[in-house]
């Protein structure tokens, strides 16, 4: 069918099979689908879905995410926004700010602040996805967050029906969390973000596996470092690589835990050893808390790389990513799931938290 109004005339499909666009390869169809190219298919899409009393879901890159089996008896909204636009920032600061559409491959948006030598993303090459979904989930890996590096975030308020803009300081960062996906959940539909970036900055090489990678004394250029998170993520199986077996997944399917200094003491005693600690962000360390590998957990608890449950399984090259082999649903995944969480928490009291989406359950 076609949506029409006075702005745009749209075609929404029916019945569109999901898997196709997530990473794990999973999920039932979609009763309405619709992709938008501009702002206004966006708002009118969403305004359509409100009036007509129909749930909405926007989907990204799908890197992130596990639809059920059922599917989603909704519409869903892939945003396919597109376009990247560099300006120098305001001041004498020296900055460039980089503003991305929401559907830009983030990859690509990476790679282009790489190749024109600006700092501030090169750690977060090779994560699958779009431009979108990075403030929401305040995408992190090896040492570095892209809430180091948000200046801006603008988005569609459903609530609302306008566009709003809001500074980093008011999108309420934190490990793995924003307020996208907090308290105000399915409130915005995320359609640009603006990083701010450094020219000739240094990389930061804050991860272990990355200061061993490069002698002492040398300092790597940017896209040397990128190279180098490829190649780790590609050893972990976090890389998409086609027919790789183990890049069937959402990436990491557990948070690492938050805890305080009593329950790491009795983890340590249940584990019979202490687990890593790392910082937990400038909250929680004043609140004496610490982050701890959820793998270190799983593992502990008798979960190894590899390890399967029927068509589910562990991924054999990174604890933490869970994976289709060929021909799972979403249950085969959140049974093995659910048999980690229990195992881990009976053992340690710590109930990992799942990080992908889940929709239509």
């Amino acid at each position: 069918m076609r949506l029409c109004c006075s702005l745009i005339l749209m075609l929404i499909e029916e019945n569109k099979l999901l898997a196709p666009f997530t990473t794990f390869g999973i999920g039932g169809p979609a009763r309405w689908f619709v992709e938008a190219a501009s702002e206004e298919e966006i708002a009118e899409a969403a305004v359509w879905a409100t009036e007509s009393g129909v749930a909405l879901f926007v989907l990204g890159g799908g890197s992130n995410l596990l639809v059920s089996d059922a599917g989603f008896d909704g519409l869903v909204l892939r945003v396919g926004l597109r376009g990247i636009s560099v300006t120098d920032a305001p001041g004498e600061s020296g900055h460039r700010i980089y503003q991305a559409a929401a559907g830009e491959d983030w990859e690509h948006c990476v790679q282009q602040t790489i190749e024109d030598g600006c700092a501030g993303l090169e750690c977060l090459a090779g994560i699958p996805g779009t431009v979108g979904g990075t403030p929401v989930q305040n995408v992190g890996a090896y040492g570095q967050e892209v809430a180091s590096a948000i200046e801006r975030v603008r988005a569609f308020d459903l609530r609302e029906r306008e566009f709003v803009e809001f500074a980093a300081a008011e999108c309420g960062f934190a490990y793995r969390r924003s307020r996208f996906n907090a308290e105000d959940r399915g409130r915005f539909i995320v359609t640009r973000v603006d990083y701010r970036l450094k020219p000739g900055g240094a990389p930061s090489l804050r991860y272990s596996e990355l200061q061993r990678a490069f002698p002492e004394g040398v300092q790597p250029s940017l896209a040397e470092v990128a190279a180098q998170v490829r190649r780790i993520r590609q050893a972990k199986g976090m890389l998409m690589v086609e027919g790789d077996p183990d890049c069937r997944s959402a990436g990491s399917f557990f948070k690492n835990p938050v805890v305080t200094e009593e329950q790491l003491h009795h983890i340590a005693a249940a584990g019979k050893n202490t687990p890593p600690r790392f910082p937990a962000g400038s909250e929680a360390e004043n609140q004496g808390q610490v982050k701890i590998p959820a793998a270190w957990l799983m593992e502990q608890a008798g979960f190894k790389k590899g390890y399967a449950r029927g068509k589910a399984a562990i991924s054999s090259r990174h604890t933490l990513a869970l994976v289709n082999r060929g021909g799972a649903g979403a249950e085969d995944i959140l049974a093995l799931a659910s048999q980690i969480t229990v195992a881990v928490e009976g053992r340690f009291g710590v109930r990992l938290e799942m990080e992908p989406v889940r929709l239509g359950f």
